[in-house]
């Protein structure tokens, strides 16, 4: 495996690996009639990912796993052998949500197989065009690669039952990522019931960017989570959102701090929501 590398990786940073050919950048923005949108417009040499189908296994019933559960590992093994990945690659991935959407659960699940050299493009893809970095249109290629070696999930997921015990337990931190307004039980434009976990506090994603949509400095990031799990460890911390998607940008903001990553409970509010357990509202005391 490639040594690891500092998981945020800047425009500029980008353009310089272009030129020496030596990068394999992943399109992973979502929306409608996206893979449209990546035929239409790409940064150079960018291959395309899809959330939905790619990035995840959905049930028809998301009370068991949530909205966008994690694909088989096989699947997956399959998925980087399309794209051009071996283990040896160098990935930068991109999406047009500052990194809170696919780009981030993309990073994610490469580290945890074990893939270090992998980076997320701080201010996505406007960033990378106003930095003047060129794009290209219709579909790209990869070189043939054989299948990547896939054994296991190396970084932590709990599920549902640990989920529940955990914030019974003055020990453990469940760290909501949703808006505040969502956390709250304000609104909800995804999920079926508006709440959040009896016991979780909430510390929104956003909250790892500046004004310009760029991560924070290490070190402030640091300063924020530091305070927010007082003296626990990662090992005491979980990190959910809706369906386990923008929870991820809270883990590579983590790692961006230094911290070891905590464990991501993919389910988030998609899967708690409908399984007939307490749901709270409002600010948490």
């Amino acid at each position: 495996m490639a040594t690891k590398i500092p998981p945020i990786i800047k425009p500029a940073e980008l353009a310089t690996l272009m030129q020496q050919k030596k990068v394999v950048i992943i399109d992973a923005r979502v929306g409608p009639q996206v893979k449209e949108t990546y035929a239409a417009s790409h940064l150079a040499g960018a291959r395309f990912v899809d959330i939905e189908t790619e990035l995840a296994r959905p049930k028809k019933e998301p009370a068991q796993g949530g909205r966008h559960p994690l694909p088989y590992l096989e699947q997956f093994a399959q998925l980087l052998q399309r794209l051009g990945i071996s283990p040896d690659s160098h990935v930068v991935v991109y999406d047009d949500k500052n990194g809170a959407n696919a780009a981030a659960r993309f990073w994610w699940m490469l580290r945890a197989i074990g893939h270090q050299a992998v980076q997320v493009l701080d201010g996505g893809y406007q960033a990378a065009i106003t930095a003047g970095i060129p794009t290209y249109s219709g579909e790209e290629v990869p070189a043939t690669t054989s299948i990547y070696p896939v054994k296991e999930w190396l970084l932590p997921t709990v599920d549902i039952h640990q989920v529940e015990k955990a914030v019974q337990d003055s020990d453990f931190l469940v760290i909501d990522v949703r808006d505040a307004e969502r956390y709250r039980g304000e609104k909800e434009p995804i999920d079926l019931i508006a709440g959040h976990i009896p016991g979780a506090v909430n510390i929104p994603f956003s909250k790892n960017l500046d004004s310009n949509g760029f991560f924070l400095k290490p070190d402030e990031l640091k300063h924020t989570y530091k305070q927010a799990l007082e003296n626990r460890n990662a090992k005491q911390v979980i990190v959910h959102c809706g369906s386990g998607i923008t929870a991820c940008h809270t883990l590579l903001a983590m790692d961006h701090a230094g911290m070891e990553i905590p464990g991501l409970y993919v389910g988030s509010w998609g899967e708690w929501s409908r399984t007939d357990r307490p749901i709270a509202t409002g600010a948490k005391p």
